[in-house]
């Protein structure tokens, strides 16, 4: 069994897979010294002794005893022999990205089903959280590189192990098919085709941009399938947070902030705390949000059960061009109370903490990233499920 995980976990096995799809390194690849490329040294930072990752209070360090992660300075150079597969799977990375979900989750909330979205914010919410936080326990690096081409910089600041795309993409995709199976009339067959796809085309594509392992890949399926057959049985009393006691909001803000303001302490700066933070943040937020439609009865509650099975609608012009527009609409008043909330919260800590305005590295540091991300997120959050189906009503787009 050691023998079979250390080889799932080789960064030989990922190469091979690139190379088996055309995607080779450019070369003459630009070596440093001792015969490691840029992309190697930031992959090799988590853990792996790179001088960056050193302990210490000198050399420069961030805030709270952070360290800051040598990023590439220049874009690893690679060969493109199939453009199909290059394309599939860089499509397909992006459909594991926070931005799609961020994207997707309120558009099925404005246009689709209430009932659905609130479910799956609060599935994804769960799951990413357990992922993000067993990367910074675990600590497992990335693929190596050489041999594995890198087509993504931003996350080679973050450990490997589980790929929380896998994982998302995973949750997503099986907790609309089990919500929706019982509730919509659709050949049941090509749901789950649909759900194996998606799920497996991001997992390809973490696997091919040579961000995971595929012992990386494969434990975050895992562990979201552990996650979803855990948390199954609860799922209708997530369907009715919204009607629980006034003290509720209160434990939807306070629990979520104090497990991002514990986030486990690395030695090094990466992004996995502030996006923790961000998608709490977030879920929370819709969670409050459905809470105050219902205690203040602003909109119709999402129907919980409905008496038979409902047929999807066939998509007409006008329905498209009616769910085009409200979801501009949300999206425009989403970006607007993002940006004055962010700019507010930002201005109050930097005076709080007497920092100097604009100060890019303050914003790292604990006291300030989490709560300026977490106001933020849960105002969108709490803006995406009151407010912007107030604004549908008030346009007569409902």
């Amino acid at each position: 069994m050691a023998e079979l995980l250390r080889s799932l976990q080789d960064s030989q096995l990922v190469a091979r897979f690139q190379r088996r799809c055309g995607l080779f390194p450019a070369p003459d690849e630009g070596a440093s010294e001792n015969g490691a490329g840029p992309a190697e040294d930031a992959a090799r930072a988590p853990g792996l002794g790179h001088p960056s990752s050193a302990r210490g209070k000198g050399g420069g360090g961030l805030a709270n005893g952070l360290r800051r992660v040598s990023a590439p300075q220049a874009s690893q150079k690679y060969i493109v022999k199939n453009y199909f597969y290059y394309y599939l799977f860089r499509f397909s990375a992006a459909l594991g990205q926070e931005v799609f979900y961020i994207t997707f989750l309120p558009f099925t909330h404005w246009n689709i089903d209430p009932y659905l979205s609130r479910r799956l914010v609060i599935i994804w919410v769960l799951v990413m959280y357990v992922g993000q936080i067993a990367k910074d326990i675990l600590k497992w690096p990335r693929p190596f590189s050489p041999p594995v081409v890198k087509l993504e910089e931003r996350m080679i600041a973050e450990y490997g192990m589980p790929s929380t795309h896998a994982m998302a993409a995973t949750a997503i995709s099986f907790t609309l098919l089990i919500s929706t199976m019982d509730r919509y009339q659709y050949p049941f067959v090509l749901g789950l085709l649909m759900a194996v796809v998606f799920s497996t085309l991001v997992c390809l594509s973490r696997i091919y941009t040579g961000m995971h392992t595929v012992l990386d890949v494969l434990g975050g399926i895992l562990v979201t399938a552990v996650l979803i057959v855990l948390t199954y049985p609860a799922w209708t009393l997530i369907d009715r947070l919204d009607s629980a006691s006034p003290l509720f909001p209160v434990c939807a803000i306070v629990v979520p902030f104090i497990l991002c303001y514990n986030y486990p302490a690395s030695d090094y700066y990466s992004p996995t705390r502030a996006d923790t933070t961000t998608i709490m943040a977030a879920g929370a937020g819709v969670t409050i949000g459905f809470w105050i439609n219902h205690f203040f009865q602003l909109v119709s509650a999402p129907t919980e059960s409905l008496p038979v099975l409902q047929n999807i609608p066939p998509l007409t012009t006008d329905m498209l061009v009616l769910g085009l527009t409200k979801f501009t609409v949300g999206i425009v008043l989403i970006l607007l109370v993002r940006q004055l909330v962010q700019n507010l919260s930002l201005q109050v800590l930097y005076s709080w903490f007497k920092v100097v305005t604009r100060n890019k590295e303050a914003r790292r540091r604990l006291e300030i990233e989490v709560p300026y991300k977490f106001v933020t997120y849960t105002s969108v959050g709490i803006c995406a499920t009151t407010f912007v189906p107030m604004l549908h009503r008030f346009l007569g787009l409902l």
